[in-house]
């Protein structure tokens, strides 16, 4: 299936914006229309291609084109990007759809709107009621399809991880009850060949005797490394290759930017010459910490620090203050105690607590040595 770049459906969004705005425009606009009017509707088509970046802008600059002119659908657009960005209860959302409603309601010149009868008052309120809420609307619903999604990708993750360790353990099993019987019963055999084989060396002489003793060194060479191989299958160190790490550290970021959580990445450590439980500790607590923050803190900027200092590797991820308030996310309460408990095992340290400017911050160290 053929996938595009968010930058390039942005942009692809942004032209197909631009077009339907001044088609809108185009095909209403009278030819007596007033100079003024015109340009304020120029103006406000073009407004429109600030609406991802600056979507409550955007609005503020459609509005005079929007009462006076003919750039209603430019206002439209803009209102839907800016409930998008900062959903239903952000002020910024509520002033827009004020002012958008308040420019389908009013009729330019104001004399001609003070002219009209009750029944078409009420019908301009009706229009401007739809005019307002139908992109609001839209916007809303995009960025709750937006947040299923990631949600599903998430979900699609944690499964895909959970089959690969239920099957490394499956095969750990295996290794196990193999390992369990070459040690119960090859090994005791392979003990009882060199003993018999020693016994055999001892008690005769000649070409009977020198094979008696090939027969015990091979025997004994033999046992040690079956109980090599044994020790190879019991290991678990074949478990810690499913686990991701630090190389992964750009993905997971990249994840989250995509999911409209803005995150700056300093990563200053060669994945490569790290422990893989330390790695994979990073990787688990630079997770949690971002996805704490899309949980909780809607809109705000993170940042995230790996920092490598001698024999110690520093994380630290902050988030400044949410931009919007939303209602809280279902859970568990345990993330940032497994974290902690994570951090103890490996001998490192781990702090977690608001900052003072109305942020989060958390942070923990993991020993490079030993």
């Amino acid at each position: 299936m053929f996938r595009t770049s968010p930058r390039a459906r942005g942009i692809a969004g942004d032209v197909a914006a631009l077009l339907l705005a001044v088609l809108d425009v185009w095909l209403v606009i009278p030819e007596d229309a007033p100079t003024y009017s015109i340009w304020l509707s120029a103006v406000a088509v073009a407004a429109v291609v600030m609406r991802r970046h600056v979507p409550f802008l955007a609005v503020l600059v459609t509005v005079p084109g929007f009462m006076t002119g003919w750039s209603q659908l430019a206002a439209m657009i803009a209102l839907g990007s800016l409930a998008k960005k900062h959903r239903l209860m952000s002020w910024r959302t509520v002033v827009g759809c004020i002012l958008v409603f308040l420019c389908g309601y009013v009729r330019w010149p104001l004399s001609e709107f003070f002219g009209l009868s009750w029944q078409e008052h009420a019908l301009n309120v009706i229009w401007a009621v739809i005019i307002a809420g139908m992109p609001v609307a839209i916007g809303l619903l995009i960025s709750a399809r937006q947040e299923l999604s990631a949600r599903i990708r998430e979900l699609a993750s944690s499964r895909e991880r959970e089959r690969k360790l239920l099957a490394e353990t499956i095969r750990a099993a295996e290794r196990a009850e193999l390992a369990r019987e070459m040690h119960d019963v090859v090994s005791h055999q392979v003990t009882l060949i060199a003993m018999q084989a020693g016994a055999l060396q001892v008690s005769t002489t000649g070409d009977t005797a020198e094979s008696a003793r090939t027969i015990r060194e091979l025997s004994t060479r033999t046992l040690e490394e079956l109980r090599s191989l044994v020790g190879v299958l019991r290991s678990g160190d074949a478990t810690e290759n499913t686990q991701p790490g630090l190389d992964e550290l750009d993905d997971l970021v990249r994840n989250f930017r995509d999911d409209a959580v803005p995150v700056a990445l300093e990563l200053e450590a060669e994945p490569s010459r790290l422990p893989r439980p330390v790695s994979h500790a990073v990787y688990r607590t630079v997770q949690e910490a971002l996805t704490n923050v899309r949980k909780h803190a809607s809109g705000a900027r993170a940042s995230v620090r790996v920092l490598a200092q001698k024999d110690t590797l520093v994380v630290e991820v902050r988030n400044g203050r949410a931009e919007t308030r939303k209602p809280a996310l279902p859970s568990g309460g345990h993330g940032l105690i497994g974290l902690e408990e994570r951090a103890g095992l490996l001998g490192g340290t781990f702090s977690a607590g608001p900052t003072s400017e109305g942020g989060f911050r958390v942070s923990a160290t993991y020993p490079l040595a030993g």
